[in-house]
């Protein structure tokens, strides 16, 4: 397969690939991301998605080095031997170029960059490094740049990448050794991923005073047997041991030919619930030990982790507004950070005792906490549905 190198036939070619990183997010809200595909459109808008940053919400291209790849991860419709899938193959130069051209005429501020592996994963690294290193010395690109870490790229690897990048993603796929090689017969858990996610905590902590990218993960929800508590589980253990920043809940969508394309899809809700229930052990200090699993060790799909956690524990040991410290506070469903600190601020002020005052402090769901807290040592009233 002869890459692709000039700048016309690349931003062509992207157009006839459309969104082939789809079910991979590259922002903050991934579930924003998705949309249903038009149908062959062949725009350039279809390689764009745009993107929650830590730089702020940013239209970012994606693209892949190559579609063609060695590996046969049984979910995937980039696997070796899979004839639907179109196989292109740009140079490092070719999508700097692109990336630039696009970033000149205001399409995107970003790239995010991922590949199928051939002639192993440290050969394809260093090309997905080149693309980066390309810009950002070459091009003198300042956009926001999202690395894809291939399975069992070097060392150094990672720290070159953690260096060009705002962000880079090191996909464990799977929750254990078991799950992965029901996914992906051919990656290795420990060696090839997990290892890499301890690296990248390693080169910050050995490297303080260098500017260096943030590391996600993501998962395959659904088509292996997992549970969400082997996926929390893991999730918890690497925001506490790895520092994620992220972690990516992918609902599994069967793809045709591919050997798991009669298996039934994912569904939604449940890559919503996952999500919910990380952001209470990445941001709201909880222990896997706190979430509500039901049968199975998976979480309520017809209810909120939060709301359901207060139904079973606050309904009758409501928390008292005006005594409770930050982590109480935070147990209480419609409360975040941001208000939980407004209510600290505010209560060394004045007495709280309405949910007018609530509101004023911008807390929005008001009435969802309304059943589990008490004002000014009383329950406030509670608003009953009508039907």
């Amino acid at each position: 397969m002869k890459p692709i190198t000039k700048l016309a036939e690349t931003l062509d070619t992207l157009t006839r690939m459309g969104d082939v990183t789809l079910f991979e997010p590259a922002g903050d809200q991934p579930l924003a991301e998705r949309r249903a595909p038009r149908y062959q459109s062949r725009s350039i808008e279809e390689c764009i998605t745009n993107v929650s940053t830590p730089k702020g919400p940013k239209p970012v291209l994606k693209a892949m080095v190559t579609t063609a790849c060695e590996r046969n991860c049984n979910y995937c419709p980039f696997r070796a031997g899979r004839s639907k899938t179109q196989r292109v193959t740009f140079t490092p130069d070719a999508i700097a170029a692109a990336t630039v051209e696009m970033t000149r005429k205001r399409q995107v501020e970003g790239l995010f960059l991922s590949s199928g592996i051939i002639k192993g994963g440290v050969t394809t690294q260093d090309k997905i490094l080149d693309a980066g290193e390309i810009l950002r010395k070459k091009h003198r690109y300042r956009g926001y740049i999202h690395l894809k870490i291939m399975p069992g790229a070097e060392y150094d690897q990672l720290l070159r990448a953690m260096q060009i990048a705002d962000r880079v993603s090191i996909n464990l796929e799977g929750p254990t050794q078991e799950r992965l090689e029901a996914l992906a017969p051919k990656k290795q858990f420990n060696d090839e991923l997990l290892r890499m996610l301890l690296w990248a905590d390693r080169i910050r902590r050995e490297n303080p005073n260098l500017r260096l990218a943030s590391t996600v993960t993501q998962f395959v929800v659904g088509a292996v047997g997992d549970t969400d508590l082997e996926l929390l589980s893991l999730s918890d253990h690497l925001y506490r041991s790895a520092r994620l920043s992220r972690v990516y809940y992918s609902a599994f969508s069967p793809v045709i030919q591919t050997p798991f394309e009669s298996l039934s899809h994912t569904e939604a809700i449940r890559e919503r619930r996952l999500y919910q229930a990380s952001f209470l052990l990445r941001d709201y200090a909880w222990n896997v030990e706190d979430l509500p699993f039901v049968g199975a060790g998976n979480l309520n799909t017809h209810i909120d982790p939060k709301t359901a956690w207060a139904q079973a524990n606050l309904r009758d040991a409501p928390v008292d507004v005006m005594r409770a410290e930050r982590d109480q506070l935070l147990r209480i469903p419609g409360v975040g950070p941001q208000t939980a600190d407004k209510i600290l601020k505010a209560r060394r002020e004045r007495r709280l005792t309405d949910l007018k005052q609530l509101r004023d402090l911008g807390m929005n769901a008001v009435d969802k906490a309304a059943p589990f807290i008490l004002l000014d040592g009383t329950r406030p009233p509670v608003q009953m549905p009508l039907f």
